[in-house]
């Protein structure tokens, strides 16, 4: 079987760059389309090059239409509104699209779910196969550990310029405790305490955020229980981990049926 040919988008970005040198370094991948925004000083540019790899052939363009026509999916780490504009791209392509993009609403995730009729899509808060088995084990530690005896606070700190908040894979984590629990996440969540909040709320999950320095992204989820404290924690040392998982979950989706996946199913838990 030929290789599979990748798009990334953003691709001259920290993240796009590193899921370049990831689609370079895999075997089964090379990388066919090179994205960036209008106006970008990247436009014209050699992708290997900028990456690092030397000459790719693969010059930078903002046309997407072009490019997701003669691929076979794409790897998205770009903004909300940018990612939806790429699923309906996808979707019009029928491919597949590894989308790692966080700070989704509501209503983004319905458009992604209609492309997912056409597109095959693979959505996580975090790409990483680290994270998505400790979201596995918080699910499971929720379960075992009950409200009544376990409160479940999820902390997380990321870089100066992260722009969402909670973190996706905070949120993650924080769904994954939640559906340890049988509840849903949303009006159980505590997002912002200051000044007199009152007590505790049995059976909420609390969120930290701290920002700051270079932080690719660490993330704890607490279960505190009267006399002891159990952390689960997850600590990314560099992003190039985001950007392999990615390029694994477009090797998994190819050739498979379009529909809404996550990294779960890519690692089968």
């Amino acid at each position: 079987m030929r290789d599979m040919g990748l798009v990334v988008v953003g691709a001259a970005g920290r993240m796009g760059l590193e899921l370049v040198r990831a689609v370079h370094e895999a075997q089964g991948a090379r990388v066919v389309g090179a994205i960036e925004r209008e106006g970008s000083p990247a436009i014209g540019k050699d992708i290997g090059e900028l990456a690092g790899l030397g000459p790719s052939g693969v010059m930078v363009s903002d046309d997407p239409l072009a490019a997701f026509a003669s691929a076979d999916g794409v790897l998205d780490f770009t903004m909300p509104a940018a990612s939806i504009a790429f699923a309906g791209y996808a979707a019009q392509a029928r491919i597949v699209h590894v989308l790692g993009t966080t700070g989704l609403s509501a209503k983004d995730d319905a458009a992604i779910a209609a492309a997912a009729r056409h597109a095959t899509i693979v959505k996580s808060g975090n790409m990483s196969l680290g994270v998505n088995l400790l979201a596995l084990l918080v699910e499971q530690a929720a379960r075992a550990l009950s409200a009544k005896d376990f409160d479940i606070e999820v902390l997380e700190m990321h870089h100066r310029n992260k722009v969402d908040a909670p973190s996706g894979t905070a949120l993650l984590l924080g769904q994954a405790a939640a559906a340890g629990r049988g509840i849903e996440l949303a009006g159980n969540d505590v997002r912002v305490r200051d000044g007199y909040t009152g007590a505790r709320e049995t059976g909420s999950i609390g969120f930290a955020t701290l920002r700051g320095g270079s932080v690719p992204g660490d993330h704890s989820v607490i279960l505190a229980g009267n006399g002891e404290t159990i952390t689960l924690s997850h600590h990314a040392q560099d992003r190039a981990i985001f950007a392999r998982g990615a390029v694994k979950a477009a090797l998994w989706a190819r050739g498979r049926k379009p529909g809404l996946f996550s990294m779960r199913d890519v690692l089968g838990l």
